[in-house]
């Protein structure tokens, strides 16, 4: 296991590059190990809508350790025992779902620091520090986590200034389907009220100096949303790319 300090993947978010990424679905530690091939900026490895619990979250971390990918893990929810958890079983970066508010923003900031910073328990030995090897660990950890927030329903649009300036907060993503769902346009994220959305919301938060990401597995809407200038764009998930190729091949051979 190579040292995980610094964190190179929260260096080039605050440098607000363009990293492109891809979201895995399929909670599997072959499919992680896999698609670590293939050098993508960043993975996404959900928690939220998806079966993940934090041994199999521990099973791909470990797949992809070999990868130049950086691993995000997404908990289901803004639990600190949850973030805790996946901190320590080596998790530097995370997205964090449904942010509405500043304090939400400042609770999630929390669970990733030790105090007096925040409320992150302390472990002695885990996977995070090399089992206790990881020399100034907890000195230096604190200013090695990336925090992205999720804005994805009406009170997050209406807070997105106050969600993007609270310290700690090095990123927001925008959740199409959900705020699309918020707006009154379930299933239909392409709607002009929706797409008015993400623009204002991609608009505050890089008004602050702020990196700003989405999911478009559609790649219409990825080039779209990167010449508008987001920096990390998920392009794809796992699960689309096998089920779109395994029906595309049960067509190329019909009975």
């Amino acid at each position: 296991m190579n040292s995980p300090l610094p964190n190179r993947f929260r260096q080039r978010i605050l440098a607000r590059e363009r990293l492109i990424g891809f979201w895995m679905c399929m909670s599997s530690h072959i499919t992680a190990e896999l698609v670590g091939l293939a050098d993508f900026d960043w993975l996404l490895l959900d928690g939220e809508h998806s079966p993940n619990e934090v041994p199999m979250f521990l099973q791909q971390l470990q797949a992809l350790q070999g990868s130049a990918s950086a691993a995000v893990g997404r908990p289901s929810w803004n639990d600190p025992v949850e973030i805790k958890r996946l901190l320590d079983i080596g998790f530097y970066n995370l997205l964090i779902p449904f942010i509405e508010s500043e304090e939400d923003a400042r609770r999630a900031v929390a669970a990733t620091r030790y105090p007096p910073q925040g409320m992150r328990g302390v472990a002695g030995a885990q996977r995070s520090n090399r089992y206790g090897t990881v020399p100034n660990y907890l000195q230096t950890i604190n200013d090695n986590i990336c925090v992205l927030l999720q804005i994805e329903s009406r009170p997050g649009i209406e807070a997105v200034d106050e969600i993007a300036s609270v310290e700690g907060v090095d990123g927001v993503f925008i959740g199409p389907s959900d705020l699309a769902a918020a707006l009154g346009h379930l299933g239909n994220p392409g709607h002009p009220e929706v797409q008015e959305a993400i623009r204002h919301l991609y608009q505050r938060v890089t008004a602050q100096g702020k990196a700003v990401g989405i999911l478009a597995p559609v790649h219409a809407d990825a080039r779209r949303y990167l010449d508008m200038g987001m920096h990390f764009v998920a392009v794809g998930t796992d699960l689309g790319v096998f089920k779109q190729a395994t029906f595309a091949l049960r067509e190329a051979f019909p009975t």
